[in-house]
């Protein structure tokens, strides 16, 4: 089951994308954001769904973060062997170290598919970064890791887009990765039970149909186990929560010449058996 959050009209919704249509999953249940839904564990009603006609069709919604406000977004940086290696190469010490490398976004900087990406003033290295996101279904605290995979309720394709000068003015790259709008994560989540595995998923970013990033989640540092009983250690994770699990090598601040997403750009980022995101780049209005 494909689940979005979007906006028909005025109003927001929570759908089930079901071919070209969505089932309005907020006219029908009453549930018009995926976090309540899951808080509530109404998923399963969802199901029930399943086969309905649709209300809607795709091409007249427009979409939000499949998780509109997350309680959380925890981010992994540098958890492929090979981007670890091309951020050494460029001169950033990335030492290889016995957990994972945790940040965290604030929900303001994330937009959904088919809206626009936000290259803020005074900047010309707008990187992108396509990731899996894994979202969290049941919360807790200290999840085993043995059991953290039954906390899933599904997954998702996330654009983790950096602000390369301001993630480098500190050895914290925390505000490189929090303007307003320059991340994304969509275009909907795909039920847990869909994904047999959720370590052999090809991931692509293609940048003006351009491939800048391939390679498999197989090749993750700290697979999602690992990260799911990491970050329940800090706080007690919560239904809608979001974990991005890290990008690939081909990055545009590590290629020689650089390559960073200027204005008109279009940013796609498609994981097996997900689907694809996709965004345009527009520059700041001015204030």
């Amino acid at each position: 089951m494909r689940l979005t959050s979007f906006r028909i009209g005025d109003r927001e919704s929570l759908g089930i994308v079901d071919g070209e249509g969505v089932i309005d999953v907020g006219s029908r249940l009453g549930y018009s954001d995926l976090r309540r839904l899951l808080q509530d564990q109404r998923l399963a009603d969802c199901a029930d769904l399943a086969g309905e006609t649709p209300d809607h069709a795709l091409r007249d919604i427009v979409f939000d973060p499949v998780v509109r406000r997350p309680a959380h977004i925890f981010c992994v940086g540098a958890n492929y062997a090979d981007h670890r290696r091309e951020v050494a190469d460029s001169g950033i010490p990335r030492a290889e170290t016995g957990h994972p490398t945790i940040f965290t976004r604030f929900p303001e900087t994330i937009r959904g598919h088919q809206r626009d990406l936000v290259r803020p003033h005074g900047t010309d290295s707008f990187d992108f970064e396509g990731e899996l996101a894994v979202i969290i279904g049941t919360g807790g605290r200290r999840i085993r890791r043995d059991d953290a995979l039954r906390h899933v309720a599904g997954y998702s394709c996330f654009n983790d887009g950096s602000i390369r000068e301001w993630q480098f003015h500190t050895s914290q790259i925390t505000a490189g990765k929090n303007f307003a709008d320059t991340g994304s994560l969509g275009p909907w989540l795909v039920t847990a039970d869909e994904v047999a595995d959720p370590h052999r998923l090809d991931i692509q970013t293609r940048l003006n149909d351009a491939v800048v990033q391939q390679a498999c989640t197989s090749q993750l540092i700290f697979d999602i186990p690992t990260i799911i009983a990491y970050v329940s250690t800090l706080v007690p994770l919560e239904p809608g929560d979001v974990i991005a699990t890290g990008t690939p090598s081909g990055v545009g601040f590590a290629r020689k010449p650089q390559l960073f997403m200027r204005p008109g750009d279009t940013c796609e980022v498609t994981v097996q058996g997900i689907g694809t995101l996709r965004n345009t780049i527009v520059d700041e209005c001015p204030e």
